[in-house]
């Protein structure tokens, strides 16, 4: 025993302590530093002679054992009462040596791992007592009257009492420079990948359409699962969170096993996160959380070797509600980046509005990774702690949060007393059975993509059916086609091929006078759609028009950014459409020149000519008897010009009626082609691109369904 030891160095050591002379100045002769540098005591007990020689001098600490002058003449009572006070103060000190000792350790790792430094490490406690001999220190004859103070029963039990429970926790120093423990990393299931697949995928199609703040919580859900499937999967990041004075720092102690967290009336207390590791191989997820290392720490001894929580990391959280803004900056930095969440309320602020509208309620999806703890139950009477369990589950319910009962996937609710350890049990149960099942970052994920993905629902899902339909497709060609005015073209060419029927098939005299009518008129082979500056004023309004009802159509029901896409790929081609239409509708109009003869054209013209001549030839023959050449016969030359005069225009008007039907559809095929060319112009510079934004939007909406777990929806 150390004191039976001291009580021997004692014995052995009084002649010379007494023969040795002191020094004017109150200090400790040659010959009895001798003696104490010769005989050391491990607790480093003062002396008592200093009192007695001279007091209030500043004498040195000893590490050796000088007995007190007079010391045998004492009582017994005083002496057992200063052996008794020692032993206390030698178990203190014991105390004090072992954590200076840990830490001395830590510190000399963390050189070891940092390289080689160029300070020299001072000595220790124990090298350097030999030479304090002249350093000022209080007199040992305090410590002999101070005895009384010693029986005191609060300090009795915090000297004796503290050290076995409150285990000093072990300073995790690793350099993250260092070697790293291998760890396994993360693994997602294939259902999980393929929804990160199609958020990969939906983000990259949508870049072009959506703004970066609209993006940004997918990017950020992305890079975080790419971030934890690189880390640990062995181990599960929970945060314990909490309002002002909800007691979450002591339950986070309660369930490490050893006071870490500072606890207080202080208001915030918690300032920075603080991390407590029940394994090796965390350090890169604490390291994401952007804890330093001075703020880590592992459990008490017994927490640790038991392996009930192995695999835990513990993260103590500030307060969500501190004056401090920078605490709800960290608690919402954090929140973002765990596995799982234990939201301790107190009886006082389980129904605060800030807790349940800031973050119960938006995280109404993750409640298979939290755990709502009511704490101080202690604090309630009789069945007053059922009622609020009720309460808080009613308001729980209003939040959305499913609840984990009867086997249901949802929040674990529970009620303990952190400062009893009623009830920490059955949460240090409910956290290793979820720990164990190593799911909780890959359900965490996957509550991240659900609320991603319900944050893009406004801007991906339609309220109807969407697209162009055929009809109005037909119906913006028509109007393209009546802008530049293909069924006036069409009749206009059928008029044309008319007229030159008549032309080639009526009698010369009537050719003759309508030669004589179209001297000032254009030829008749090629028509001028647009003279007038008023019908091309008309015609592009028309075409404006008819862009903006299609583009109206095809944007319907469409989300706000995919229908103002696909209005602005309508009026980026509405741009020079009018002009194109008028160049495509000289090159598809009618041909220059007269238009195409039939086969029986020739046939009808030596009818005609035949007619004419029958004329002639009466008309001469009539001449010939009234001049006398010819004896007088009007019967045969009379008939003669009848004939001819009658035959002439009843060929003609046979050739008419002849000529409708290939007239028809001459006309008929200039219109065709008109339609055709303003179709195939509006198709390329309006419906493709409408079309194309049509189809990404269907792709986007495809992939959306994937990552909301629901397949491919319907077009």
């Amino acid at each position: 025993m150390p004191n039976d030891a001291h009580a021997r160095v004692e014995a052995d050591d009084s002649p010379a302590r007494e023969d040795a002379p002191e020094s004017g100045d109150g200090r400790k002769s040659e010959a009895d530093a001798a003696a104490r540098r010769a005989v050391p005591e491990p607790g480093g007990s003062r002396s008592d002679s200093s009192r007695s020689d001279s007091p209030g001098s500043d004498n040195p600490r000893s590490d050796g054992a000088t007995p007190a002058r007079g010391a045998v003449a004492d009582p017994g009572g005083r002496k057992e009462a200063r052996k008794g006070a020692r032993e206390a103060r030698e178990e203190a000190r014991g105390a004090r040596e072992q954590a200076r000792g840990v830490r001395e350790e830590t510190r000399k790792e963390a050189r070891k791992e940092a390289g080689p430094s160029r300070r020299t490490e001072p000595p220790s406690r124990t090298e350097r007592a030999p030479r304090r001999a002249s350093t000022s220190q209080p007199d040992a004859s305090a410590d002999a009257e101070s005895s009384t103070p010693w029986d005191d029963g609060l300090i009795a039990r915090r000297v004796n009492e503290g050290p076995p429970p409150e285990q000093p926790p072990v300073v995790e120093a690793r350099s993250s420079t260092g070697p790293q423990q291998s760890v396994t990393p993360l693994a997602y299931d294939g259902a999980l990948r393929s929804r990160l697949d199609a958020l990969r995928e939906l983000v990259g199609l949508s870049r072009t359409r959506l703004d970066n703040k609209t993006l940004a919580e997918a990017g950020r859900v992305l890079d975080e699962a790419a971030a934890r499937r690189r880390l640990s999967g062995q181990h599960t990041v929970v945060a314990i969170a909490g309002a002002t004075g909800s007691g979450k720092s002591q339950l986070f102690n309660a369930l490490a096993g050893v006071t870490i967290s500072e606890t207080g009336v202080r208001r915030p207390t918690t300032s920075s996160p603080l991390a407590c590791s029940w394994s090796d191989g965390a350090a890169g997820l604490i390291d994401r959380l952007g804890i330093p290392p001075r703020l880590r720490r592992r459990p008490a001894q017994n927490a640790s070797s038991d392996g009930q929580l192995r695999g835990l990391v513990l993260v103590d959280l500030p307060d969500h509600d501190s004056a401090a803004v920078q605490h709800r900056e960290q608690v919402d930095r954090v929140l973002a980046l765990v596995d799982a969440i234990i939201w301790v309320v107190d009886p006082e602020k389980y129904a605060d509005a800030v807790l349940h509208e800031r973050y119960l309620r938006p995280m109404a999806g993750h409640a298979e990774i939290m755990f709502i703890v009511l704490n101080q139950t202690d604090r309630l009477p009789g069945e007053a702690t059922d009622q609020v369990l009720d309460d808080l589950r009613r308001l729980l319910d209003e939040d959305g949060i499913a609840l984990g009962e009867h086997g249901e996937p949802g929040a674990v609710v529970l009620a303990l007393s952190a400062l009893t350890g009623d009830g920490v049990g059955d949460l240090r149960e409910a956290l290793s059975e979820f720990v164990a099942e190593r799911g909780a970052a890959a359900r965490r994920i996957s509550a991240d993509v659900d609320s991603a993905g319900l944050g893009l629902r406004p801007v991906y899902a339609a309220r109807r059916r969407t697209g162009l339909s055929e009809e109005a497709r037909d119906e913006f060609s028509a109007r393209l086609a009546d802008a530049i005015g293909a069924t006036a073209a069409g009749e206009a060419a059928e008029r044309a091929w008319l007229r030159n029927a008549n032309r080639a098939c009526g009698t010369p005299w009537l050719r003759l006078y309508r030669w004589y009518q179209d001297r000032s008129e254009p030829p008749t082979g090629r028509l001028s759609l647009r003279t007038q500056t008023d019908e091309e004023a008309t015609a592009r309004q028309r075409v404006e028009q008819a862009v903006r009802t299609v583009a109206d159509r095809a944007s319907a029901g469409l989300p706000a950014p995919w229908a103002q896409a696909v209005r602005e790929a309508a009026v980026r081609g509405a741009q020079g459409l009018p002009e194109a239409l008028d160049e495509l509708a000289a090159r598809a109009g009618l041909p220059p020149g007269r238009p195409p003869r039939p086969g029986w054209w020739p046939a009808a013209v030596l009818v005609q000519a035949s007619m004419t001549i029958l004329q002639i030839v009466g008309g001469l023959w009539l001449l010939a008897q009234i001049v006398g050449v010819m004896e007088p016969n009007l019967g045969l030359p009379v008939l003669l010009m009848v004939a001819g005069i009658v035959g002439g225009p009843f060929v003609e008007w046979g050739c008419r009626m002849a000529a409708r039907g290939p007239a028809r559809r001459y006309g008929t095929d200039a219109e065709r082609r008109l339609r055709e060319a303003a179709a195939g112009c509006g198709r390329a510079r309006v419906l493709d691109p409408v079309a194309a934004e049509l189809l990404r939007y269907r792709e986007v909406r495809e992939q959306y369904g994937r990552v909301m777990g629901v397949g491919a929806t319907g077009r």
